[in-house]
């Protein structure tokens, strides 16, 4: 069996589109469609939602501040497409414990 690919790090929060999926942009610039598992139903995915809806705010306030961040870092010698990935790199690892083992 062959093994599943990477996950594709969100470019920003989740929403609901036109046709009611869940979906988020990921770095690579691509729109994804969240699969929800099969077990789940209309009154947990609305809990979903409404979770993800609370921290709006605060997912702005850290999306303000990574602008800034690379505002700040990126010029002649540092692109910004190269302070982004080096941003978006530093916060998996940080984030999760498992991101840098192979």
């Amino acid at each position: 069996m062959e093994d599943p690919p990477d996950p594709i790090t969100p470019h920003a929060a989740p929403i609901v589109d036109a046709e009611g999926h869940l979906t988020y942009i990921g770095d690579d610039g691509r729109r994804y469609v969240v699969a929800l598992p099969p077990e789940a139903d209309g009154d947990s995915v609305e809990r979903v939602m409404a979770n993800l809806r609370q921290g709006d705010a605060l997912f702005q306030q850290i999306q303000d501040l990574c602008d800034l961040w690379i505002a700040k870092v990126s010029g002649s010698e540092l692109e910004r497409q190269a302070a982004l990935s080096l941003l978006l790199t530093t916060l998996e690892v940080a984030l999760d414990p498992d991101a840098g083992q192979l």
